[in-house]
């Protein structure tokens, strides 16, 4: 899926790495990756057997209460949060459970790079701790879709950097 988390690391900012401003438009990118979260979970859902949607309620939720939380820290700051799109390009056709937890695995490592992009460019230490804790819970989701995915080594060296 393309998200705005996967060009986070080329984007440019309005301030230098550690500057409200460049926290600010880390946030924005973390934001528009947890709305594609959301509405991506959807589709993977949808691909499921009903019995099996447990996990995807979860992360959809999780990644829904991190996206109004964002939103919010936004707000607070006087700046208006990224709105979601109303719709978003699959990477792939998503046919059966394989291909949607290949999706999930798609959405978790998108918001993993958005949040290790908000921790480089975090000024405050409380943005620093958010990213940790979201992107780490992130990869911790992921881990379970790798596996579910068929894919190996299900866990990552070095989450939201491409290792």
């Amino acid at each position: 899926m393309t998200t705005p988390s996967t060009s986070a690391t080329t984007a440019a900012t309005s301030g230098e790495a550690g500057s409200v401003l460049a926290e600010q438009d880390a946030l924005q990118l973390a934001l528009a990756a947890e709305h594609a979260a959301v509405w991506g979970y959807g589709t993977v859902g949808a691909a499921l057997a009903e019995g099996t949607r447990a996990e995807v309620v979860l992360a959809q939720q999780a990644h829904r209460d991190l996206r109004d939380r964002v939103a919010e820290l936004l707000r607070a700051a006087g700046v208006d949060p990224v709105a979601s799109s109303a719709a978003y390009a699959l990477p792939f056709p998503v046919l059966s459970a394989v291909d949607a937890a290949a999706l999930a695995v798609t959405l978790e490592d998108g918001t993993t790079v958005a949040w290790v992009y908000v921790l480089d460019q975090a000024a405050a230490r409380d943005t620093r701790e958010l990213a940790v804790t979201s992107a780490s819970a992130a990869e911790v989701r992921a881990v379970s879709w790798r596996a579910q995915a068929g894919r190996t080594p299900v866990t990552s060296a070095t989450p939201g950097l491409g290792g």
